[in-house]
């Protein structure tokens, strides 16, 4: 009887952790990426700025905020789990508040002309931005961009996954090289990595710790300026069972000091949010969703 009762009792610890997709140890998970031909995907996004700018004494807030609706459609899935997707912004809300100033207001859905500082996001909305293939563990394999503007900032599009079965408290990284402009005009590369930390797995959903480090030595603030809101961090929320981000925030609190001038600084302080929607979604109610 107290066999009998010990196995029950595991098997319902094992049951507990999440049907997810895991290795023979059951505290290891694999991480992947899942699609489906033909299914479209929805995240509503946000993203909050506000920049103080201090000049001998004197200081200036900048405050911005966009809400929009990101889009990949799937056009085909290989057997090796490796998608290739359309990705779009179907609508966009965006606001601007400088000190002093009048706010300047867009919204895709409603104002049939958008005023000048927002023209060239307003002609990325509702086109195809890119054709990617990404592979089950989200490397980018091929990416064609259609609208090459808007597209110069985009670079990884979601979470890398590890390789291999990981437990709880595992860290992996991604490499990668940010290329910033020096005072003589010249395009300087910096080497950067992410971090990423399994912090834990409940009912199937892994939370993932983000983090950025820049690892090249700078000490330009014309630099710094640059790289300064590379430096996030925050929390990616990834189904295992449906192998998607379902949620994420990355915040940032930063401040600069000696630029421009050596008597000046620049707070930064932001926050990006995303969410993915339920797929029965209506566009109506997308549109609630976003309001």
């Amino acid at each position: 009887m107290r066999k009998a009762v010990s196995c029950l009792l595991a098997g319902l610890s094992i049951w507990a952790a999440g049907a997810a997709t895991r290795a023979d140890d059951a505290s290891t998970y694999t991480l992947r990426y899942r699609f489906h031909p033909g299914e479209t995907l929805r995240w509503a996004v946000e993203h909050r700025s506000m920049i103080d700018t201090t000049v001998s004494g004197s200081s200036q807030t900048a405050e911005t905020f966009s809400r929009s609706l990101k889009a990949w459609r799937v056009q085909d899935v290989q057997p090796d789990g490796s998608a290739t997707f359309v990705h779009s912004v179907e609508s966009v809300e965006m606001r601007q508040k400088l000190a002093g100033c009048e706010e300047v207001r867009y919204n895709s859905r409603t104002d049939p002309q958008p005023p000048v500082g927002f023209r060239q996001v307003a002609r990325s909305v509702g086109v195809p931005l890119s054709t990617v293939t990404l592979d089950a563990r989200g490397n980018i394999l091929r990416r064609t961009r259609e609208q090459v503007k808007a597209a110069a900032s985009e670079g990884q599009i979601t979470v890398p996954l590890p390789q291999q079965p990981v437990p709880v408290g595992y860290t992996w990284s991604f490499p990668h090289e940010i290329d910033v402009k020096t005072n003589t005009g010249l395009i300087r590369k910096v080497k950067a990595r992410q971090t990423f930390t399994l912090q834990s797995v409940k009912t199937g959903v892994a939370t993932i710790g983000v983090a950025t480090q820049i690892l090249t030595p700078v000490d330009d603030p014309a630099i710094e300026s640059q790289l300064i809101e590379r430096a996030s961090s925050g929390t990616v929320r990834f189904d295992i069972d449906a192998g998607r981000v379902i949620a994420q925030q990355m915040d940032l609190d930063k401040r600069l000091v000696g630029y421009p001038n050596p008597a000046s600084s620049i707070h930064y302080l932001t926050r990006f949010t995303e969410k993915l929607l339920p797929a029965e979604v209506e566009t109506a109610s997308r549109s609630e969703e976003l309001r």
